[in-house]
């Protein structure tokens, strides 16, 4: 596989394309704030091009027995594993993330993700009834034709694969578009697809813009499945665009997740997964515990060890192996993440950690874009720093009374995606959890994730369910045969 080029292009019908239009967009290095590739800046020709490759490609594809098509998703896991340090380094690059991250948690999701969907596919079950000893029914599960998979940058590769792989796996034809902020996966991901031998046109990428290439992908006619994962004030447009053309639809929207801790729990464990949860990946991770809650009599103890090791986090080059906190994908979201902590001081609340953008970790990054952890005290549960997603590093920490006060306080926000909760009563965990209003509810832990069980969240965090046996039904289209005996 090539070194990162200075250009990438499209991905179609197993080519390197450059866009139609032949515009590029610069491709920015968080932590040096400086162009370090360029992007295709595609639109509508590009994926009408992308949909006649897909199009074509779809009736091989699927019908090839499931058994080929696992072993096509087999190979480019374990291609992607052979290549892990080269993917790790470029998805740092790219993201701002620390490279020991990307080297240990999101390449080897990707991997895991198409492993699990290659051989989930091999052991599908299908529904039969017997209809008062009249009939014989069947439940046909057939691949839906095109799919349409927008990810977002955080967890470029990641979150692609999560689409990707269970989408192809049941016999669709795909065209995805990761985010223009964090293209170079993607575009590694294809090179690794062809080299894998997999078929031209089964997997089509097509970089650039939201409203240039997303809007095109949700509104074209012979695309008729959509999972998007993102923000929420896009996953309504993408809803908007694809109510009127009936097509199914899965939104993996924003988060504000509620982090509990109860007097009760082993501190030391609630304290080191409580940081993690807040500052993994510079907090910009959809499942972040950004809301913490401590039971008021562990509450002093918790603060104080809590902002003791949370500022212990190394802040440096994402390509440094010692490096805890990487940089903030780009200003935009750097100056959201200000604008926030100074709206939390408005609102009453105390900056005990943090609160400013860093000073560069070197020279190599002294013009990036790096926000320190930071630690918020003091602010009612109704304001707006503990209402909004903010998608930083920055975690605002409440006392509370009793088990009937903490589940208000966690319900009490816009999303439902994910929440933690640390306790050592078993009694309790099982009560609190079945109570919050969230998709995941992790008991002791956070991240801990399973790729059989179903994931999605409630309110504004989404619509529909992925993962597991939820994400191959998602891709396939249910279909009734009933035989009269």
């Amino acid at each position: 596989m090539t070194e990162i080029p200075a250009r990438i292009r499209n991905f179609i019908d197993g080519q390197f394309l450059e866009p139609i239009g032949s515009k590029y967009l610069d491709n920015i290095e968080p932590a040096t704030g400086k162009p370090y590739s360029q992007v295709p800046d595609s639109d509508t020709r590009d994926v009408d091009l992308a949909v006649a490759a897909a199009e074509k490609a779809f009736h091989d594809w699927s019908n090839k027995p499931a058994a080929e098509r696992s072993r096509f998703l087999l190979r480019i896991a374990d291609l992607i594993e052979r290549d892990l340090e080269k993917f790790s380094r470029a998805e740092s690059i790219d993201t701002g993330k620390p490279i020991s991250l990307a080297r240990t948690l999101d390449i080897p999701r990707a991997v895991a993700n198409f492993r699990f969907f290659a051989t989930a596919i091999l052991h599908t079950e299908s529904e039969a009834h017997i209809t008062d000893n009249v009939a014989f029914n069947y439940t046909l599960r057939q691949p839906r034709g095109i799919a349409g998979l927008i990810s977002p940058w955080n967890l470029p590769l990641y979150l692609l694969s999560w689409k990707i792989a269970p989408a192809i796996a049941v016999g669709n034809t795909a065209i995805a578009k990761p985010s223009e902020l964090t293209p170079m996966t993607a575009y590694m991901l294809c090179e690794i697809a062809r080299e894998a031998g997999l078929p031209n046109g089964v997997l089509n990428v097509v970089h650039g813009t939201g409203p240039n290439v997303g809007a095109a992908i949700t509104a074209h006619p012979k695309i008729n499945t959509i999972s998007f994962t993102g923000g929420t004030v896009t996953g309504r447009k993408v809803a908007e665009a694809c109510a009127p053309l009936f097509k199914k639809v899965s939104l993996e929207l924003g988060g504000k997740n509620p982090n509990i801790i109860f007097a009760d729990a082993d501190l030391d464990t609630a304290i080191a997964g409580s940081v993690r949860s807040s500052f993994a990946n510079q907090g910009q991770v959809c499942l972040c515990g950004s809301r913490v809650f401590v039971e008021r009599s562990a509450y002093k103890d918790f603060v104080d060890r809590f902002i003791d090791k949370a500022s212990q986090l190394k802040i440096g080059d994402p390509l440094d192996e010692k490096t805890d906190q990487g940089a903030i994908v780009n200003k935009t979201q750097l100056d959201k993440i200000k604008f926030y902590v100074d709206l939390a001081q408005k609102e009453g609340g105390k900056i005990t950690l943090g609160g400013s953008p860093s000073r560069p970790p070197n020279e190599r990054c002294r013009e990036g874009y790096f926000f320190p952890p930071t630690v918020i005290t003091g602010l009612l549960v109704s304001c707006r720093t503990n209402r909004e997603e903010i998608f930083g590093p920055v975690v605002t920490i409440t006392p509370f009374d009793n088990e009937e006060e903490v589940i208000a306080y966690a319900n009490d926000c816009d999303y439902g995606l994910a929440s933690s909760v640390w306790t050592q009563n078993l009694s309790r965990a099982h009560r609190v959890a079945e109570q919050i209003n969230t998709g995941t509810v992790w008991v002791n832990c956070w991240l801990l994730r399973d790729l059989r069980v179903p994931f999605g969240g409630m309110k504004q965090s989404g619509v529909g369910r992925e993962g597991g046996e939820e994400a191959l039904r998602f891709f396939t289209e249910p279909k009734n045969v009933c035989i009269a005996k």
